[in-house]
């Protein structure tokens, strides 16, 4: 498979900790283009951390980025993006099931008041400085369509509906993810927006 050349593709995680079976770890595994952010846990909900550590990834990466963020981790990607002055960096952006917090999570997940204290709140709605593709679950219990889809409205984000997939993890029946490898081709040789 071919990619823009030197482009390097960076997984973010979303508040989890390393799951062997989750796809973007399978992803990593297989793929020597692929750079992974730590996964740092829903024990530790800082953003600062995760915008730290995506920023540490991409400075790694020294080459043209395609983001490929998961969950949270696009909740991370947006903030990200939203503070730092190297967006010019990312080529495109893969941004797959995102929570639009705008219900409480699960219990195994951090309280939306807790997300709210450690800065998660409110999602970044500016136009991302890179093309992007919001690849949205029918059926996610984080992710309202409706809420996902407004949100891929303001980022200026493609929208992509990967039908009824729940939350794109393991616990929905995803470990690997052959779509995946397609969205990358795509996103490695797309032009940012003018």
């Amino acid at each position: 498979m071919s990619s823009g050349p030197g482009t390097v593709f960076v997984t973010v995680p979303g508040l989890r900790g390393h799951v062997e079976q989750h796809w973007q770890t399978r992803l990593a595994a297989r793929r020597p283009d692929v750079l992974a952010v730590p996964p740092l846990g829903r024990d530790n909900p800082s953003l600062d951390d995760r915008v730290a550590a995506l920023q540490e990834t991409i400075a790694v990466a020294g080459g043209p980025v395609v983001i490929v963020a998961h969950s949270a981790g696009v909740l991370t990607t947006v903030h990200w993006a939203a503070r730092s002055g190297s967006a010019h960096l990312i080529r495109a952006a893969l941004l797959a099931t995102p929570p639009d917090l705008g219900e409480p999570l699960p219990a195994e997940y951090p309280s939306l008041s807790e997300l709210a204290e450690h800065g998660w709140l409110p999602i970044p709605r500016g136009p991302l400085l890179f093309p992007s593709i919001v690849a949205a679950s029918s059926d996610d219990a984080l992710g309202d369509p409706a809420r996902v889809r407004a949100l891929a409205d303001a980022w200026g984000s493609r929208w992509h509906d990967l039908g009824p997939v729940g939350h794109l993890n393991p616990a929905s029946g995803f470990g690997e993810w052959p779509e995946a490898d397609s969205f990358l081709t795509r996103l490695s040789t797309m032009e940012a927006p003018r």
